[in-house]
């Protein structure tokens, strides 16, 4: 039996265990900044597969090492979710880890938790094998990315010195290989007026309609942006309005505009910024948000809400080698894509330059989504694809 053919072999060998793994983390409500309770249970579920190196840094990331070889791969999951919404809309108990009719049920299934399940197996499978490759693998469990994307990943570079080689994350691709996603900044625009009695509205200026003929020119912003063949468009969109005034009886004096902008391939956090600058009155300031809520463990580390955007050719070697892997398990050729959402390779490839793929179950249209679920298949393949893939790279990438 060839190695391929013995990973695979296991990985559908632990797929109780797997979708029970998982199940047990969506159990376990894990909000941005609340993930204590399921960090301890993913480590205890590291630990029992028999993995040694197992810490959590200062942040709260759960990081553990299987091999050590030179070079370093991380492979990458973050944990928390984003909360369930209105419940009307879910047919089942979102934190329930159901598992029944192929899939496991619940928030955090296919965002992100379910990768993280099938890091744990592959984890358990590298293990077995005694791998003593050229790579040390970090399995990484990482912390408020639905908060601030690729913050815990400037804290494990920036702070703890984890620098890897290479990066395979694993959020859900419906198990395409992914290599790029468009960038992402907030931006909010501040806008002043003069308050008076609401009974004469004439003898003040209405931050509210200041801010609206704004609006209208984002949205007219929106269609004139660029394009990328592979990344595609770039996007702007208004996603909250707030106002202030001293009553409701009275002319408003302070608006405020949240905006959502996509950002293509060559476009900058300056280039949008200086956009929307243009669109501005006198009266109106824009400024990118700074990120500044403290983690479980009391940790505050500050980062504006500017995400780059990233992409890896597609003849990049760690591109190859993921391809690679998808041939020798699954005999034929993975579908290359990228993801239209934002991920942790915003910070990986897009700030510090670390080429960086991704390969995940389930499907992303999923993700944020009410009646979340992961079909236990993607995470049998899932397990496979990790645990080979530092096999591939020993011999391809020198």
């Amino acid at each position: 039996m060839n190695r391929a053919a013995e990973i695979l072999k296991k990985a559908h060998a632990y797929s109780e265990q797997t979708s029970r793994l998982l199940s047990g983390m969506v159990r376990i409500p894990s909000l941005s900044g609340q993930e204590r309770e399921v960090i301890d249970y993913i480590g205890n579920a590291c630990t029992a597969v028999g993995c040694t190196e197992v810490r959590v840094d200062g942040l709260g990331n759960l990081v553990v090492r299987v091999g050590d070889g030179p070079r370093k791969l991380a492979i990458d999951a973050h944990i928390d979710t984003v909360d369930v919404g209105q419940r009307s809309l879910w047919d089942f108990e979102p934190f329930s880890g159901e598992i029944r009719d192929g899939h496991v049920h619940g928030r955090g299934s296919v965002d992100q938790e379910g990768g993280a399940a099938a890091m744990i197996t592959a984890a358990r499978i590298l293990k077995e094998l005694d791998y003593s490759g050229r790579y040390s693998v970090f399995f990484t469990f990482t912390v408020m990315e639905e908060d601030c994307d690729g913050m815990c990943w400037n804290y494990l570079i920036e702070q703890e010195h984890v620098v890897p080689d290479l990066v395979l994350i694993t959020e859900p691709t419906n198990l395409g290989l992914y290599r790029g996603q468009r960038g992402r900044m907030e931006m909010e625009i501040t806008v002043e007026g003069r308050s008076c009695h609401g009974s004469a509205p004439e003898r003040g200026i209405n931050a509210i309609y200041r801010a609206a003929r704004i609006a209208l020119e984002i949205e007219k912003l929106h269609q004139c942006l660029p394009s990328d063949d592979f990344l595609g468009k770039g996007s702007l969109t208004v996603t909250r309005i707030v106002s202030d005034s001293p009553s409701l009886c009275a002319v408003p004096d302070h608006c405020q505009l949240h905006l959502d902008r996509r950002l293509t391939r060559g476009e900058t956090e300056q280039s949008a910024l200086a956009e929307i600058r243009a669109c501005l009155s006198k009266e109106a300031t824009v400024s990118v948000p700074l990120y500044e809520k403290p983690s479980y463990r009391g940790t505050v580390y500050k980062q504006p809400h500017y995400f780059p955007t990233w992409q890896v050719e597609a003849d990049h070697p760690l591109v190859l080698s993921g391809v690679a892997t998808y041939q020798a398990l699954f005999g034929q050729a993975p579908r290359v894509d990228k993801w239209t959402f934002s991920t942790n390779g915003v910070a990986t490839c897009g700030k510090h330059g670390l080429p960086t793929i991704g390969f995940g179950p389930g499907n992303e249209i999923m993700a944020h989504a009410p009646n979340e679920r992961v079909p236990v298949e993607h995470l049998v393949k899932a397990s496979a694809f990790y645990a080979l893939f530092p096999f591939v790279l020993d011999g391809m990438i020198e």
